[in-house]
């Protein structure tokens, strides 16, 4: 069983939010922007931050989206956390979606969308998702196990938490990309059902024999 979460010091806290505050920023300039034209000054000045207190946050301008990477996965982890394995998959991944965060991030919907278009085109944001791939993978998995009854690091398990990845991956970008796009939470949903992610259920325990 894979270790609860410890509670973040007050340090580390602090760090993660300056770091989700260069995220923000960056994701409203390269939307508004684009990737190109923004430069690390434009970002450490729209979080209010010296250029050195940027760059020790913060290694080079394709990583300063990566907090929201991974605030992200966190949304999905908690929900799932929250809902018992015995529940569809869909309902902790509409859950995730549906906090206050997500909804906060999702308001500008036509600004989230150019975020995600940004993101897609542009070959340092994409190398970048693509690296912190295998670090949400792992982060998820443990989540995950409890809705196969098998080990975080099965077959199952590394099957279903690609699936889960790719699906939302590839719904953000179809959402972004069309002229007239259904609710993102809509299209989710299609997502999920169309891969029968729901299928997956926490496996009861065998019956004991003698």
């Amino acid at each position: 069983m894979a270790a609860a979460r410890g509670r973040p010091s007050l340090t580390e806290q602090r760090r993660l939010r300056t770091r989700l505050e260069i995220a923000e920023a960056a994701a409203t300039l390269f939307a508004d922007r684009g990737y190109d034209t923004t430069t690390v000054e434009d970002i450490a000045s729209a979080a209010g931050l010296s250029l050195r207190t940027f760059y020790r946050y913060c290694p080079a301008k394709e990583d300063a989206l990566t907090p929201l990477y991974t605030s992200g996965l966190d949304l999905l982890v908690d929900a799932l956390a929250a809902h018992p394995a015995e529940e569809p998959l869909s309902a902790a991944v509409e859950a995730s979606f549906a906090s206050a965060t997500a909804e906060r991030r999702l308001e500008d919907v036509a600004r989230t969308r150019r975020l995600v278009r940004v993101m897609g085109t542009a070959p340092a944001l994409r190398t970048r998702w693509l690296a912190t791939g295998q670090e949400m993978r792992e982060r998820l998995a443990p989540a995950l196990a409890s809705r196969t009854g098998t080990p975080a690091d099965s077959l199952e398990v590394s099957l279903l938490t690609t699936a889960v990845l790719d699906a939302l991956t590839v719904t953000m970008e179809h959402w972004a990309w069309q002229d007239e796009p259904a609710e993102l939470l809509d299209l989710i949903r299609r997502a999920l059902t169309f891969l029968r992610l729901d299928e997956f259920r926490a496996r009861p325990p065998a019956s004991a024999t003698g």
